[in-house]
């Protein structure tokens, strides 16, 4: 049994030494300035979560991932764990609580509640017709809007680690994951990569808000947000190509585990952050699965995952 089960991943964390740099980069990937203070930047996204993205000035590193809770009664049953801080107040932008414990890389993890939010910001997008529904969009022209087109949401953080198994049952454990598919190498007890989902019981989330994968060092792989349709995913690729300012990482492509269209690029320190539209969306009812690396770990169509993609692992 589970300590708690969290909703959703709040936001990622990171430290940069240029909070300038740092902010325009993200507004180059779709986000928008929540706040900023003397020590630190917080991104937002078109949904109404306060922020998204949290930059602290410093030394660049990955500090952690944040959750939120559905209650002020489940930051107090998760402080009542070894090793977790007392209820605190946020004294951040947006406010709130938090409960603030370590996974067993070492990494920061939040477990938020009562974070202000925000308007929503609406986004126009054209509807497409296809073979089945070849009038959804009957006597309209597409239109698009420039690029960036907006980041919605945030939709999950993968973290590089040498103890994948320990790492996926710690978040199990304590925050109530769910398998969503294991992906094994050679042998099947030879776990490489897990995908889990946050448990809503009937409700559906998010094929993964997490994902674990092997490395011989622990670090973050990447951060990975949602954007309007598939439209943008391509557009912005080459409106960030066109900058000619920041590492290409990977994409476009699909993949099989969570099929996302996805893109990813590197902020300025190297730190990888991915843009998807098009995810599979599950409930408990739909289990767990165990698939090998050749097939798991593959793309429907696009390229294969470069090298430096898999074994990316920002500290």
């Amino acid at each position: 049994m589970a300590v708690i089960k969290v909703k959703d991943l709040a936001y990622g964390r990171l430290r940069a030494p240029d909070l300038d740099a740092m902010e325009e980069f993200l507004i180059h990937f779709g986000m928008r300035r929540a706040d900023r203070t003397k020590d630190a930047l917080y991104m937002r996204g078109t949904d109404p979560d306060h922020h998204l993205h949290i930059t602290e000035l410093g030394e660049p590193a990955f500090v952690g991932f944040a959750y939120h809770a559905d209650s002020e009664a489940d930051l107090e049953r998760v402080a009542a764990t070894p090793g977790a801080s007392d209820v605190e107040d946020i004294d951040e932008p947006g406010g709130g609580k938090r409960v603030r414990l370590r996974e067993p890389n070492g990494y920061q993890i939040e477990v938020v509640h009562g974070i202000a939010a925000l308007p929503a910001q609406s986004v126009e997008r054209d509807l497409n017709n296809s073979g089945a529904e070849p009038l959804r969009r009957a006597g309209l022209p597409v239109r698009l809007a420039k690029s960036p087109s907006p980041v919605k949401r945030i939709g999950h953080g993968v973290i590089a680690t040498p103890k994948v198994v320990e790492t996926a049952r710690w978040f199990q454990e304590t925050l109530g994951f769910v398998c969503s598919d294991d992906v094994y190498a050679g042998t099947e007890d030879n776990i490489i990569g897990s995908f889990n989902r946050c448990d809503r019981g009937d409700d559906y989330t998010d094929h993964h808000t997490l994902f674990c994968i092997r490395n011989d060092k622990a670090g973050l792989n990447h951060l990975s947000f949602e954007i309007p349709d598939i439209d943008a995913v391509f557009m912005d690729h080459e409106y960030l190509t066109a900058l000619d300012k920041y590492e290409h990482m990977w994409g476009i492509g699909r993949h099989l585990l969570g099929s996302q269209v996805f893109d990813y690029w590197c902020d300025p320190w190297g730190r990888v952050h991915e843009r998807w539209a098009d995810t599979d969306r599950m409930n408990l009812a739909n289990g767990s699965n165990l698939v090998s690396a050749e097939v798991g770990l593959g793309s429907q169509w696009g390229e294969a995952a470069p090298p430096k993609f898999v074994a990316k692992a920002s500290p």
